[in-house]
């Protein structure tokens, strides 16, 4: 394949994702509010991979965890799992808080999980 077609090929793919992730969310404001809450609250964990957390991005260690499906990864953020506290630690945090930092965090690393409504 030429240079060209495989920039073409690679650009194709890229909005395809991309178009994928932002479709997960009902709106551009719960993939917003996912991130900030990610951000603020799972990042010190989910982008180091303290605790024995998995990282955000790391399709291998996230795919058993997508397999388990988007309502039991949802509620062991919410009650808590191993060494991570309910709520990621903050309890400020609605149960709708956690399921979008949860979609936010899954769908970076390869899943397709939907915004709750």
């Amino acid at each position: 394949m030429s240079a060209r077609g495989e920039f073409g090929r690679l650009a194709c793919a890229a909005l395809i994702a991309a178009a994928a992730q932002a479709a997960a969310f009902a709106s551009d404001r719960d993939h917003e509010r996912g991130e900030e809450i990610y951000r603020q609250t799972c990042a010190s964990c989910h982008d180091s991979g303290a605790l024995g957390a998995p990282k955000t991005g790391d399709r291998k260690a996230w795919k058993p965890l997508i397999a388990e499906g988007q309502r039991m990864i949802t509620r062991a953020a919410t009650k808590g799992i191993r060494k991570m506290p309910a709520r990621g630690g903050n309890p400020a945090l609605s149960d709708r808080d956690v399921a979008l930092a949860v979609v936010y965090m899954v769908n970076a690393s390869g899943g397709s999980f939907k915004a709750p409504k």
